[in-house]
């Protein structure tokens, strides 16, 4: 008998199974007699069956209604048409697809890189793009990360900006960083009572006070680091949250790594241009405690995870599912919920371990990240007019000059809240205030990404017949006036000029350049998709 189950093993060790499947709705029961079974029935489960017979072995056929879910669910990488339509008994001709995950990122790969990336220094923006990818070039081969495609790269350099700001975190509680058991109730918690995303958004963050004295003696936490298992865990994460980004030509993982890079960039900016005031008091608490830095941080690489491709207002003519849960602000809320499930794994406990020591962080975490990601949508007109009606609360007749840097907690929170939205807002649309070409190249793939949405059906106008008009005003109407209110705040320095003057900068360019610009991009479109027939 022994022997008889190795040959049955061998013998399935090189199995290749015919699958097809269908969605749709079945009826299930248990059929009586003397071999009793469970069993479904119906037209979905006789579509399926029939649909085999068109399968290839080792491979997933699906169905036209079960691409579409796929597509629903943000996973349309995975859908490859068949280049012919399929003769199904019953059916007739029918559309079919093969399921392929080929496409995702391996994770294993990234999980065991042991070289780092180093953070690009913050000037290198003002390179030109020939040189710039010159210079990645010769820093990997000097690191030895060479052999690694463009998402690792990103992953690792994502990764290793968390973990600084992990190491300032422990180093603040003491370079303590145990599993908490009894946080597992909160953690829970977080995310049920039927509320959604949206309305667990607050106006008001209550940031953590540190003592002046303490914020001056500060220094970097050299000894102190997190464990090979957090930073296993991280990196692990990182690489899960890339995968979960679709091939989208703009709301891509490299796209959430240039936000992540700007984020990086200003905060950075924030308390370093005036030694003369008080940090904790000029930077309104907000760089005073790592924790919030890494939320912000955090909130810009998940910010646009698991992106459909196009805006929310296409989603809810179309009633998915997800817009039938969330109403408004549908890819956001969707993309804290999905990464967020994923940090709540227990695979990720000595991760959390480092984020958070109390419920108290934990809370003030969820809700800095709740906040951050709503921020990012930026076309609700709901959304945006209470946005700027608390701007003008907290920085009404505000003089820099003469104010105090000490306005009362409530006072700097409520500023602190709204600035951190402001700033992932501006982190968001950085392209528009960086130099012309890196402007340039970002609203291709914006366009490409909206053109190619037209195309396939998921759009009612041609985005190409407004473009040009459309990219005038959105400087006009947001990019501009934003980065005027960085440079209001007071908090950002020199960057909130440097930001203001490319952004008008790049307007004065669009206006000449961006009609000839339009027709470069829709040509470019046509010859990449010529092989698909589309010639229009």
């Amino acid at each position: 008998m022994k022997n008889r189950w190795v040959m049955v093993e061998q013998s399935l060790s090189s199995c290749l199974l015919l699958s097809s499947s269908t969605s749709g709705q079945v009826t299930a029961g248990v059929l009586r007699g003397q071999r009793s079974r469970f069993q479904l029935f119906g037209d979905t489960m006789n579509t399926a069956a029939r649909m085999e017979s068109s399968g290839e072995r080792g491979r997933i056929q699906a169905s036209q209604v079960t691409a579409d879910l796929l597509k629903e669910a943000g996973l349309s990488r995975w859908i490859i048409p068949r280049s012919t339509k399929m003769l199904v008994k019953g059916k007739g001709e029918m559309q079919t697809y093969w399921v392929d995950k080929s496409s995702r990122p391996s994770k294993a790969k990234a999980l065991n890189l042991g070289s780092v990336m180093e953070t690009r220094d913050e000037d290198a923006e003002s390179e030109s793009e020939e040189s710039s990818e010159r210079a990645e070039e010769e820093g990997n081969e000097r690191l030895g990360i060479e052999g690694m495609n463009k998402t690792e790269r990103l992953i690792e350099w994502n990764v290793e900006v968390l973990t600084s700001l992990l190491k300032q975190i422990v180093h603040l509680q003491g370079g303590v960083a145990n599993q908490i058991p009894a946080l597992s109730k909160a953690e829970k918690a977080i995310g049920t009572g039927g509320r959604t995303v949206l309305e667990e958004f607050i106006p008001i963050i209550q940031l953590k006070r540190f003592d002046k004295e303490e914020l001056r003696r500060r220094g970097v936490p050299t000894s102190i680091g997190i464990t090979d298992e957090a930073k296993s865990q991280l990196r692990h994460y990182i690489a899960s949250v890339s995968a979960m980004y679709p091939d989208n030509a703009f709301h891509n993982f490299e796209h959430a790594s240039h936000v992540a890079a700007s984020t990086k960039k200003l905060l950075a900016r924030i308390g370093n241009h005036s030694v003369s005031v008080d940090l904790s008091g000029h930077s309104y608490g907000i760089t005073s405690d790592p924790l919030t830095q890494f939320a912000v941080i955090f909130s810009a690489i998940i910010h646009d995870v698991d992106h459909p491709g196009v805006p929310n207002t296409q989603l809810v003519k179309e009633n998915t599912r997800c817009a039938q849960i969330y109403k408004k602000s549908v890819a956001e809320q969707k993309s804290v919920d999905i990464a967020w499930d994923m940090l709540m794994a227990d695979e990720y406990a000595a991760l959390r371990a480092c984020i958070y020591q109390t419920e108290e962080d934990l809370l003030r975490f969820r809700q800095l990240v709740v906040n951050t990601v709503m921020a990012t949508d930026i076309v609700d007109k709901e959304l945006q007019a209470l946005r700027k009606a608390r701007w003008e609360t907290a920085f009404h007749n505000v003089d820099l000059a003469v104010q105090s840097w000490d306005d009362g907690t409530e006072s700097e929170d409520r500023k602190a809240t709204i600035v951190i939205e402001h700033l992932i807002q501006a982190c968001d649309v950085s392209y528009t205030m960086q130099h012309w070409y890196i402007y340039k190249k970002w609203n291709e793939r914006f366009f490409m990404e909206c053109y190619g949405a037209y195309k396939n059906g998921r759009a009612d106008s041609d985005p190409s017949e407004n473009w040009y008009e459309g990219e005038i005003g959105f400087f006009d109407c947001f990019v501009i006036p934003l980065a005027k209110k960085l440079l209001s705040c007071g908090v950002f320095g020199v960057a909130s000029h440097e930001y203001l003057n490319y952004a008008i900068a790049n307007r004065e360019e669009w206006v000449r350049e961006g009609e000839a610009l339009v027709q470069q991009y829709l040509s470019k479109f046509r010859e990449q998709n010529l092989s698909d027939g589309d010639s229009s």
